[in-house]
């Protein structure tokens, strides 16, 4: 503290002051304010200068305001002091330190490169329609695409994660799409969506599709450059539940002459059929890529989705394990009642290799 002749005892000892506003004090405080402009322009001409110091004041009481219009309250002195910092390491950094990266440079930075994002509060509804046209009059469409979801009890704490991470020694980088966690299973989705076949001039409504309860547990997806072709090369991981698949042939609203499957469950299995509550590896860009692509079959370009053998050298040469399980399979009879068909269940799963060409 710097010693000041006007404290009540003369000393140079700490003095604590406790002040409360009053209207009659309010003339007597307007020197502190003015006090207050002047000493920040000296804190500005003080850091102004290169290794010059801030010296800090105790405020005198309310009682010398008039004589001390120099000296700031005590209440200000923690925000000076830290505005002093800041300036300060503004003044003191190097500038010349920070250079420029060129195109090859800044190519060759790894790691750190990622968003995460969270879809609270997310609903989606509207009348678009998605058309795959075959040949020319012969076409299959979805439309009055619904989507909704519930969040968790904090919004943002467990978000979708997008990452550029590195492949795997001698293949190309990856990007990454992990799904949240969602251990406590709290993101649900409800979706919904109409469908119909057009062919021969006739337009045949094949009816509504809904999700109910559709709970994603972690997995995700890959994506990258294929090894030896063109196109893109994608992995998938899923664990996930249903709580209702339903096939309503008259319409989303209308129960009647559906087929509904109950608890629904896919997932990882151990060597013994059960769920081990891991996602299920479909496919992986390095131990077995899938890949989407083009090409050329009976003198025409064909729409190609597959799964290439598993691959040793970046892996175990041995197909992921899945299982798929439903609780119930029911029909609801146009004339009243469900005919329940029972359970089914598919203990293992492997996909060995997929070869899918979509062609007029």
């Amino acid at each position: 503290m710097k010693r000041h002749p006007h404290l009540p005892d003369g000393s140079a000892r700490r003095h604590e002051w406790r002040a409360e506003y009053r209207p009659e004090c309010r003339e007597a405080l307007r020197p502190e304010l003015h006090g207050l402009r002047r000493a920040a322009y000296r804190l500005r001409l003080r850091l102004g200068r290169r290794g010059a110091s801030a010296e800090t004041y105790a405020a005198p009481p309310p009682e010398h305001a008039d004589h001390h219009a120099d000296y700031l309250p005590a209440r200000l002195l923690p925000v000076m002091a830290l505005c002093a910092l800041v300036l300060a390491a503004l003044v003191a950094f190097d500038v010349a330190a920070m250079e420029p990266m060129n195109d090859k440079a800044l190519s060759a930075v790894r790691g750190g490169d990622g968003v995460s994002f969270d879809l609270s509060g997310f609903r989606m509804d509207g009348d678009a329609r998605l058309t795959y046209t075959a040949q020319p009059g012969r076409s299959i469409y979805s439309e009055y695409l619904s989507a909704s979801r519930s969040d968790s009890a904090q919004p943002f704490a467990d978000p979708y994660r997008i990452d550029i991470v590195n492949g795997a020694p001698g293949l190309a980088d990856v990007i990454r799409l992990d799904m949240p966690r969602n251990a406590d299973g709290a993101q649900k989705w409800q979706f919904a969506y109409d469908w119909g076949v057009s062919a021969d001039g006739i337009d045949s409504y094949g009816g509504a599709v809904l999700f109910k309860d559709l709970v994603l547990y972690g997995g995700g997806w890959q994506f990258s450059t294929p090894r030896t072709r063109d196109g893109v090369a994608f992995g998938a991981a899923v664990r996930m539940e249903i709580g209702q698949l339903a096939l309503r042939a008259n319409g989303r609203n209308e129960v009647q002459g559906q087929m509904a499957m109950d608890g629904i469950r896919l997932g990882a299995v151990d060597s013994a059929g059960n769920f081990t509550g891991q996602p299920w590896v479909i496919a992986d860009v390095a131990a077995q890529p899938g890949s989407i692509d083009a090409v050329a079959q009976n003198g025409g370009p064909r729409l190609h989705i597959g799964i290439a053998w598993p691959d040793a050298q970046y892996g175990s040469g041995q197909a992921p394990q899945g299982g798929i399980q439903i609780d119930k399979i029911s029909f609801t009879n146009p004339g009243g009642g469900v005919t329940d068909f029972g359970s089914s269940r598919i203990g293992s799963v492997q996909i060995q290799y997929l070869d899918i060409k979509f062609r007029p």
